[in-house]
């Protein structure tokens, strides 16, 4: 469980979701929703992205339209964004391709007159002809020549930009596949990129008889730190604790922003007692650094993680295997917090 749980099943919970209303009021933003889990998630101020987008517009006065509202929330929440400029991409391409495949068509059809051109002339050659005939076919043979020639030309121009342009759309194209499965502020992979990733180590687990760890990790406190410092300092820690787990993490782990200040590391091929000691490596790592504001180089004090490790079991489902490795995380905060707990004992590791 986040803090960000915590705090709107808490006491507080009922006071921040009468502060989203709020809100949404003053800037006359319907209460649907979808709205609602925009706003909800500005006023907590976890994703810096979504705060800066709401920000300007509320900066330019231009107000909170259905059509804004509607882009907020596929861009954020439902990744329809990335899927929309798929879509056209795809429609691109067919309509380049389709351009290709009317070129060769053509290209065909010029080959087969030019074709005939050349047997007919070589039969006018083979018969005896006047000089002023022959003239006349070999004109008329050079004449087809040029123009076949400038048609491949045209053909040969046709088809390198018909290449260029999909080459393009198909960076394109990568670069929207990566982005709809990035976390912008961290870089890391993003919770969708999470969910296809676990769902694909559990089969590949089960297919090769290996074992598979799931790690949960949240930020002690975060939110004190958000109210303390300012969100640009909150974003500043959250970067740092991808940056750490990075470093602790195999080329074949896959680290990824689970929500808000929640991470997770998905672990294939790796015991428990690795996972353990990997882990516990990383919360140690990060407990002993001490991070600056970079605004004003103040001392912001130590950072702390609680984690949760869960190994997989037989019969797991990746829902499975996450809600252990959350139980897991909830009771090291629960005993104290920055610690590891693990689902084969109650608490492995306490500082």
């Amino acid at each position: 469980m986040s803090d960000q749980d915590a705090l709107l099943q808490g006491p507080g919970g009922e006071a921040v979701g009468q502060e989203t209303l709020d809100l949404m009021r003053l800037h006359a933003v319907p209460p649907t929703s979808a709205n609602y889990e925009v706003w909800l998630a500005y006023r907590l101020g976890r994703n810096a992205p979504l705060r800066d987008a709401i920000d300007g517009r509320i900066a330019t006065g231009e107000g909170f339209t259905a059509e804004f509202n509607t882009e907020v929330y596929e861009r954020f929440f439902t990744g329809l964004g990335a899927s929309a400029q798929i879509v056209l991409a795809g429609e691109k391409i067919a309509r380049d391709l389709g351009q290709v495949v009317s070129f060769l068509k053509q290209a065909e059809e010029k080959s087969g007159d030019y074709g005939r051109t050349l047997e007919t002339a070589a039969t006018d050659l083979n018969r005896s002809l006047a000089p002023d005939q022959i003239r006349q076919v070999v004109s008329s043979l050079a004449a087809a020549t040029l123009d076949m020639a400038n048609h491949n030309q045209h053909l040969n121009e046709q088809l390198q930009r018909s290449t260029r342009e999909i080459e393009t759309l198909r960076a394109s194209l990568e670069s929207v596949r990566v982005e709809s499965l990035t976390d912008s502020l961290t870089g890391l992979s993003n919770r969708r990129m999470f969910d296809e990733t676990l769902r694909m180590r559990l089969e590949e687990a089960r297919a090769q008889n290996t074992e598979l760890c799931l790690v949960l990790c949240d930020i002690d406190h975060f939110k004190r730190f958000n109210d303390t410092w300012g969100h640009h300092t909150g974003d500043q820690i959250l970067r740092f604790l991808a940056s750490a787990m990075q470093a602790h993490a195999r080329p074949d782990f896959l680290i990824a922003r689970y929500g808000g200040e929640e991470f997770a590391m998905i672990m294939p091929r790796v015991s428990m007692r690795a996972a353990a000691q990997t882990t516990e490596a990383l919360r140690a790592a990060i407990q002993t650094k001490r991070l600056r504001r970079r605004s004003t180089n103040e001392d912001l004090g130590q950072v702390t993680v609680s984690m949760g490790i869960a190994r997989l079991q037989p019969g797991d489902t990746p829902a499975g295997l996450i809600e252990r490795a959350d139980a897991c995380l909830y009771s090291s905060k629960r005993n104290g917090r920055n610690q590891v707990t693990t689902d084969a004992t109650p608490v492995l590791y306490v500082a």
